[in-house]
């Protein structure tokens, strides 16, 4: 069985170590990469910029994308993805603090295959966090390699 990555898109560096924390709580040891801003996102997606000579498998098995990033909202990095041939078919969860209905609706027009509130609670947090690693990593059938 192939290891599954997981790209976890975060400017919040609270909310990076905690997430970090929980899929390995969880006992996901699958690599978690991370990326703090849509177009290091981006990049890292497309195997350009800083990491144009990353190597190992392709897409991970999911993107965990927040919204508010610097430089490239997590809303135009969605977009961005269903655009192109390569990732129109990558699993990307919305995890984000924003209640915003606007947002929701946005992520789902744009593509996203879950839109998730980030709880303010921690204990909250790490059971809808695991749930998503879970859920992502051991339950879901991706779609078929292109």
């Amino acid at each position: 069985m192939k290891a599954k990555t997981i790209l976890l898109v975060e400017d919040n560096l609270q909310d990076e170590m905690l997430t970090l924390r929980v899929l390995r709580k969880a006992n996901l040891c699958n690599q978690i990469d991370v990326a703090r801003d849509g177009q290091q996102a981006l990049d890292y997606l497309f195997r350009e910029g800083e990491f144009a000579s990353r190597t190992g498998s392709g897409l991970p098995a999911v993107v965990i994308l927040d919204i508010g990033l610097p430089r490239l909202s997590g809303l135009e990095v969605l977009k961005r993805l269903r655009a192109d041939a390569r990732t129109e078919l990558l699993p990307v969860v919305i995890l984000t603090s924003s209640d915003e209905e606007r947002d929701r609706l946005m992520s789902y027009e744009n593509g996203a295959n879950s839109f998730v509130r980030k709880p303010v609670d921690f204990a909250e947090f790490a059971h809808t966090v695991a749930h998503l690693g879970i859920y992502w990593l051991a339950t879901n059938e991706p779609p078929p390699a292109q």
